[in-house]
C-alpha cells in the first residue's frame, strides 16, 4: 500500500522551509544554565588532526507507551505527529494501522509487535533500510570509487554524537562555540553529518568531516516560549569564519570545499548582517555554502522531495513534492528550483553510537548536507570545479518527471541527478585531456 499524496497548509514562515525540526534546534540551545565552550586554538595556531574538543553524551529519548497509534492529520504542520521513537508497541495490534504507520518516525529502539500483528504492507526493517540509501544512483557512484575521498565538508549544527559508526572515522575536527559543557548531543547534528558523510547513509562516505556546534539562540536566554524567541546568528557567523581560518591550514589536496548549514537567516533576526557577511566570505574563499539561504549567497534555488517509505529511492519516479509543501506544488514558489531528496530518510541516531532513526518528514535541513555531499563527489572527480560551475551543471543535468496531483499532471524537477553530474564532468575532462586539448 502506497499512501496518497498529502496536502499541507500553505507555508507562512521561512522557518518552515528551513527545517521541520527547527523547534529542536532551539530546544538544544536551552540548557539549565548559560555557559561557553569554545576552541582554545587561535585561528593561526597549528591544528593537529583529528581534533575533538568534547564528546557530548548521548541523547535520552524517554520510552513511550501507547494504547493506540497516533493519527496522521495532513492539515497539521507538526512533522512529528506519529513519533514512535523509543516507543513500546509490543502489545498493540497494528494490522489496521498502515495508513498512519506510513507517516511514522521511529528508531532502532522502537519495539514493534510480532509480524502477525503488523500490516502486511508495512515492514519497519525494510523502511529503515530503504531510508539509508541516498538514492538517485549515488551508491552506483560509490561502486565506481567516487566517494568524496580527499574532500572536506564542514557543518555547523547542534552538538554531535562524535563516535557514531556512520562518521567517526571521517571526523577530523569537532569544536563548539557558546555551547554549555553539560549539553548532550542532539538528533539534528547526527542526522546532517550522516547524510553528508555517513558510511552507509551518506552521499560522500569518504569525505572528511569538520564539525562546529553552535546555537541559533543564546543558551542563556530566559525566554522559554519558542514562538517568542528571536534567533541570534552571532555564533553561527563566528563558526563559519572559524571554518575559513581552519581551511587555510589544510593541505591543497585536503581542503574543505563545502559548508553545510541546515538553517536560514532573515533580516528580522539578530546578527543577520554578520551571518550574511560570514557566508559571503566563505563563498568568496571558494567554498560552496549550502543553506536554506542559498539563494542570497549563491543566487541559487533549491527544494525538497518526498518519497513513500516503501518506494525505491534509486528511481526518479518514486519522488514527489515533500510533505510540508505538497499543497504549494505547481505554484510559482516551487518552480525553478533544484529538487533534492528530503523525506523518508534514515540517519545516524543520537541515542547511541550504533543507533539509527527514520524520519518520515525531513525539511530543508536534510537537503543541504545532501547537496554538499554531491559537490564533494564532483570535487573528487574534478578538483578545480567551482561552486558556480557545479550548481549550473546540477541544474543542466537535472531530470524532470511528471507528477499527478488532484487530477493535474505537472512537471516535477529538475531533480538532482548525481550520476549525470559525474558523467558530464568525466566526459568533459576526457575532451580536454592532453590527447584532446581542445573542447569538442
Amino acid at each position: 500500500m502506497t499512501p496518497p499524496s498529502v496536502s499541507k497548509k500553505p507555508l507562512s514562515r521561512l522557518r518552515m522551509l528551513t527545517c521541520v525540526c527547527s523547534a529542536l534546534i532551539i530546544a538544544c540551545a536551552l540548557p539549565d544554565a548559560p555557559g561557553r565552550q569554545a576552541s582554545t586554538d587561535k585561528p593561526s595556531s597549528p591544528i593537529t588532526f583529528p581534533k575533538i574538543d568534547r564528546r557530548p553524551r548521548f541523547t535520552r529519548i524517554p520510552a513511550k507507551q501507547f494504547t493506540s497509534i497516533p493519527k496522521y492529520d495532513p492539515e497539521s504542520e507538526d512533522s512529528f505527529q506519529v513519533d514512535l521513537r523509543s516507543a513500546d508497541l509490543w502489545k498493540l495490534d497494528l494490522r489496521e494501522s498502515a495508513e498512519n504507520l506510513f507517516y511514522a518516525t521511529f528508531d532502532d529502539r522502537t519495539a514493534w509487535p510480532p509480524p502477525d500483528r503488523m500490516p502486511r504492507d508495512f515492514d519497519p526493517k525494510a523502511v529503515m533500510e530503504l531510508g539509508k540509501n541516498p538514492g538517485l544512483g549515488v551508491r552506483s557512484l560509490h561502486a565506481r570509487g567516487i566517494t568524496g575521498k580527499g574532500v572536506g565538508i564542514a557543518i555547523v549544527d547542534q552538538p554531535l554524537v562524535t563516535n557514531h559508526i556512520e562518521y567517526a572515522a571521517r571526523l577530523r575536527l569537532y569544536e563548539e562555540v557558546n555551547i554549555p559543557p553539560e549539553t548532550s548531543s542532539a538528533m539534528h547534528g547526527a542526522a546532517v553529518a550522516s547524510i553528508a558523510v555517513g558510511k552507509t547513509v551518506g552521499v560522500a562516505p569518504d569525505a572528511d568531516l569538520y564539525f562546529i556546534a553552535a546555537p541559533a539562540v543564546d543558551p542563556g536566554s530566559q525566554v522559554r516560549d519558542r514562538k517568542k524567541m528571536r534567533r541570534d546568528f552571532t555564533w553561527y557567523a563566528e563558526a563559519v569564519r572559524r571554518i575559513i581560518e581552519i581551511n587555510k591550514q589544510l593541505p591543497a589536496n585536503e581542503k574543505i570545499r563545502a559548508i553545510s548549514l541546515s538553517i536560514g537567516w532573515s533580516p528580522t533576526e539578530t546578527a543577520y548582517s554578520e551571518m550574511t557577511a560570514a557566508a559571503n566570505a566563505a563563498r568568496d574563499a571558494g567554498l560552496l555554502v549550502t543553506s536554506s539561504s542559498i539563494e542570497q549567497t549563491h543566487k541559487f534555488r533549491i527544494h525538497g522531495l518526498g518519497r513513500a517509505p516503501m518506494a525505491d529511492p534509486d528511481k526518479f519516479e518514486s519522488f514527489e513534492p515533500g510533505l510540508f509543501w505538497a499543497r504549494e506544488f505547481g505554484k510559482p514558489f516551487s518552480a525553478g528550483r533544484l529538487c533534492i531528496p528530503m523525506d523518508s530518510r534514515t540517519t545516524a541516531g543520537p541515542t547511541g553510537s550504533r543507533d539509527y532513526a527514520f524520519y518520515r518528514s525531513g525539511g530543508w535541513s536534510w537537503i543541504t548536507p545532501y547537496l554538499a555531499g554531491v559537490y564533494a563527489l564532483a570535487c573528487q572527480v574534478k578538483p578545480e570545479i567551482t561552486p558556480d560551475e557545479f550548481l549550473s551543471l546540477a541544474m543542466k543535468t537535472g531530470r524532470t518527471i511528471q507528477f499527478t496531483q488532484n487530477g493535474k499532471t505537472l512537471p516535477l524537477g529538475p531533480i538532482i541527478d548525481p550520476v549525470a553530474i559525474i558523467d558530464a564532468l568525466q566526459e568533459g575532462m576526457k575532451k580536454t585531456s592532453p590527447a584532446n586539448p581542445q573542447p569538442q
